[in-house]
C-alpha cells in the first residue's frame, strides 16, 4: 500500500455547496468540491487531454472537464454509466484548522531530464537564461533541482530572443558555453535571431527547446513546429530526445560540438519523453576522455616560411581578431620583440589598451585613422584570428600570413601568401623562441610615431568634441571622450548597432576594458541582454557596461525588469534621438527621403525607476559627467539616457 500523506488545501468553510476549485495537497493538483451538502477531493487532470477539472463546474452531479465536456463524479471520480476513463478520488477531512486531503507520497525518481541536465552541469555549463512554460516543465524540475544544489543559474527572462542573446553575451565574455531554454513553437523559434548571432561569431551555445508530445507530432498540432528543421540552418548538430537509452550521451555529443566546433547545438524536448525514468545508474557522461589539448603546433615548413618573411619585411604589422583574445599576451610580448604595431579588428576592439605604446587602435569602417595609416606603411600583415570582413578592409595588395586554428577561415575570401593553420599561441611562441633577441633598433620609430598619431587623433577628438560643445547639442565626439574618461578601466561593454556603434569605434578609447558586440549578424537589439549574459559570467568581478540607441533598446525593453529582478547592477548609456538614426543616414546617402525612421518613445529614465531601477537624463553638456559617474556608480540596473541630436551622432 503506498504511503499517504494529509495536506491542509483550504481554509474551513471556504467553498460553497456546488462549487469546485483547484487546490495543492503537496505538490499534486486537486480538484476539491462541494457537492449535496459533502466535500469531495478528486485528480484534477482529465485523462483525456489532461483538463483542469479544477476550472469546470458540476453539472448533472457530475465535474464536466471544462475543456471537452468529459465527466466524473465529485466524491468517487467514477465517469457516467457506459464509460470507464474514471480519475483517482481522495480521502476528506474537514478540521477545526482548515480542509484536509490524504494523497499518496510522491516518490522521487531521476528522470531522462535530471540525466541530462546533471551532464550538462558535470560540462561545466552553469547558467541558463530562458523561460519555463507549459511544454518544458520536466526540463525545467531538473534544472531547479540543479539550481537548488548550488550547481547552477537559471535567469528567467521576459522574451526568449533575450534569452538566446544574452547566452551568447555570456559566451562572448568567457569563450564557455551557456544555454537557452524556450517551449515548444513560439519559444523556440524566438530564440533563433540569438542562436544565428552566436553561429556567425563563432561561439559556444546549446539551445534547449521543448517540444509538444510525440503522440501529436505530425498533423499540425498547436504549437507544433518541426524544429529539427528550424533549427537545421543555425546548428550543427541538433537532435530530438526520444527515449532513455542515450539521454545523457546526447547531451554529451551536444555540448562537444558546441565547444570544439564553436557554434551552436540543440536539443529538443518532447513533452511527454522529459519525465521519463532515466535508465539505472548515475549514468552522468563528463567531458573527461571526450575532449582533447587544443594547444596544436603548425607545420615545422610553415613556421619556417613565416619566419623567412617576417625576418625579410621592414615593417610587418600585426591584425588582431576576436579569434585571437585568449592569446593576447603573448601577441602582445612578440610585438614588443619585434617593436611592430598592432591592429585590431573592431569585433576585438580593447584586445591591446589604446595607450599601449605599439597600439594603432582599429581598422576599418569603424576604427581609427591611426590603424589605416599603419596598414598602409606595412609590408607584411600578420593577420591571427581574424575573419577579412570587408567592413575591417584588411589590404588584399599587401604581403600576409593569416593563423588560424580553423582551415576554412584561411584564405576564404582570397588567396593569402601563407595560411597557417594552427593554434595561434603555439605558433606566436615559435616566432617569439626563435627571434627573440633580434636587433628591433631599425624600428625605434614605431612606437614614436604611434605616439605622435595617437596625440593627432586625440587633438582632433577633442576639437570635435569642442565644436559640439559650443552648439549645445550632445554628439558623439563629446560623449564617448567622457564615458572614456569615467568608464571603469576593467569594464566590460556591450554595444549595440547603428550610428551609436560606429561612434563608439571611433571615439571611445580603451584601457583594460573588454567589448562584446553583434558582430557579423549585426542584430539591433543585442546590447542590453547581451549585457546580461556577460553580467552573469563577471559581474561579482567587474562593471558591466550597455550602450545602445533607442531603437535598439526599445526591441528588449522589458529585460531591464528581469535586471532589477535578479540584482543585475548593468549601466545602460542609452542614446536618444526619437529616430533610426542609421537608416534615416543610409537614405540620405541614397538620395531618397528620410521614411519611417522616427521613433515613439517613452521617458527611459522615468522608466527605469517604474521597473525599480535607476534612472538620469542628461540634456546638457556640462551634466554629462556628473550623469555617467553617478550611473555607473549605481549598485541597481541603472538607464543614463543621453538626448542627443540624430544627425550628429
Amino acid at each position: 500500500m503506498a504511503n499517504t500523506e494529509w495536506h491542509k488545501v483550504a481554509e474551513k468553510d471556504s467553498l460553497p455547496e456546488g462549487r469546485v476549485e483547484t487546490v495543492t495537497a503537496g505538490n499534486l493538483p486537486v480538484c476539491l468540491s462541494h457537492f449535496e451538502g459533502k466535500l469531495g477531493a478528486i485528480s484534477n487532470r482529465c485523462p483525456h487531454q489532461g483538463g483542469p477539472l479544477g476550472e469546470g463546474q458540476i453539472e448533472g452531479g457530475f465535474v464536466t472537464c471544462p475543456w471537452h465536456g468529459y465527466e466524473y463524479h465529485p466524491h468517487t471520480g467514477q465517469p457516467p454509466e457506459g464509460f470507464d476513463d474514471g480519475v483517482e478520488a481522495y480521502q476528506v477531512e474537514t478540521r477545526e484548522d482548515g480542509i484536509y486531503v490524504e494523497v499518496p507520497v510522491e516518490e522521487p525518481f531521476r528522470t531522462i531530464s535530471d540525466e541530462m541536465i546533471e551532464t550538462m552541469v558535470a560540462w561545466g555549463v552553469d547558467t541558463v537564461f530562458g523561460m519555463v512554460g507549459h511544454s518544458n516543465l520536466g526540463v525545467a524540475e531538473a534544472m531547479r533541482l540543479q539550481e537548488a544544489a548550488g550547481n547552477l543559474r537559471f535567469f528567467g527572462v521576459r522574451h526568449e530572443g533575450a534569452a538566446a542573446f544574452a547566452a551568447s553575451g555570456y559566451a562572448k565574455a568567457t569563450g564557455k558555453p551557456a544555454a537557452c531554454f524556450g517551449i515548444a513553437g513560439p519559444g523556440a523559434t524566438n530564440m533563433i535571431t540569438g542562436m544565428w548571432d552566436a553561429r556567425v561569431d563563432r561561439v559556444p551555445m546549446l539551445a534547449m527547446a521543448g517540444q509538444v508530445d510525440t503522440q501529436v507530432l505530425g498533423p499540425g498540432a498547436f504549437q507544433e513546429v518541426d524544429l529539427m528543421a528550424a533549427f537545421a540552418a543555425v546548428t550543427t548538430w541538433r537532435q530530438t530526445v526520444l527515449n532513455n537509452r542515450n539521454a545523457g550521451k546526447l547531451m554529451a555529443l551536444a555540448l562537444k560540438h558546441a565547444i570544439i566546433k564553436r557554434d551552436v547545438t540543440a536539443l529538443i524536448f518532447p513533452n511527454e519523453v522529459q519525465e521519463q525514468p532515466a535508465t539505472e545508474g548515475e549514468n552522468i557522461y563528463p567531458p573527461d576522455g571526450r575532449l582533447s589539448e587544443t594547444d596544436i603546433t603548425p607545420p615545422a615548413t610553415d613556421i619556417e616560411k613565416s619566419l623567412e618573411m617576417l625576418r625579410a619585411a621592414k615593417l610587418p604589422t600585426i591584425i588582431v581578431g576576436k579569434g585571437a583574445k585568449w592569446h593576447m599576451d603573448a601577441i602582445i610580448q612578440f610585438a614588443e620583440t619585434l617593436q611592430i604595431p598592432i591592429l585590431t579588428t573592431f569585433k576585438a576592439k580593447g584586445q591591446i589598451s589604446d595607450a599601449h605604446p605599439l597600439s594603432a587602435g582599429v581598422l576599418g569602417r569603424s576604427g581609427t585613422p591611426i590603424a589605416a595609416t599603419m596598414m598602409g606603411r606595412s609590408d607584411l600583415l600578420i593577420v591571427l584570428g581574424a575573419s577579412f570582413s570587408n567592413h575591417t578592409g584588411i589590404a588584399d595588395y599587401k604581403t600576409r600570413i593569416q593563423v588560424d586554428t580553423d582551415r576554412m577561415a584561411l584564405g576564404k575570401f582570397d588567396p593569402v601568401d601563407l595560411p597557417i593553420w594552427g593554434d595561434i599561441g603555439m605558433t606566436v611562441q615559435a616566432w617569439q623562441s626563435a627571434l627573440d633577441g633580434v636587433d628591433n633598433t631599425a624600428r625605434d620609430f614605431v612606437p614614436k610615431e604611434l605616439a605622435a598619431r595617437w596625440e593627432r587623433w586625440r587633438t582632433e577628438k577633442q576639437n570635435r568634441a569642442a565644436d559640439e560643445a559650443k552648439e549645445g547639442t550632445l554628439t558623439s565626439a563629446y560623449l564617448f571622450h567622457v564615458l572614456s574618461e569615467k568608464a571603469p578601466d576593467d569594464a566590460l561593454i556591450a554595444v549595440d548597432v547603428g550610428n551609436n556603434t560606429y561612434s563608439f569605434g571611433r571615439y571611445f578609447e580603451c584601457k583594460q576594458q573588454s567589448i562584446i558586440m553583434s558582430g557579423y549578424l549585426g542584430s539591433i537589439g543585442f546590447a542590453f541582454p547581451a549585457a546580461m549574459g556577460a553580467w552573469a559570467a563577471v559581474g561579482e568581478q567587474r562593471k558591466v557596461l550597455a550602450v545602445a540607441g533607442d531603437g535598439g533598446f526599445g526591441q528588449y525593453l522589458g529585460e531591464f525588469t528581469t535586471a532589477v529582478k535578479y540584482g543585475m547592477n548593468i549601466t545602460l548609456i542609452l542614446l536618444h534621438n526619437d529616430e533610426l538614426g542609421k537608416i534615416s543616414k543610409e537614405q540620405r546617402a541614397g538620395h531618397w527621403p528620410v521614411w519611417q525612421t522616427s521613433l515613439q518613445n517613452p521617458n527611459f529614465a522615468e522608466y527605469a525607476e517604474n521597473c525599480g531601477g535607476r534612472g538620469i537624463r542628461v540634456t546638457k553638456n556640462e551634466d554629462l559627467a556628473a550623469a555617467l559617474e553617478a550611473g555607473i556608480a549605481s549598485d541597481v540596473p541603472c538607464i543614463v539616457e543621453i538626448m542627443t541630436d540624430a544627425l550628429k551622432i
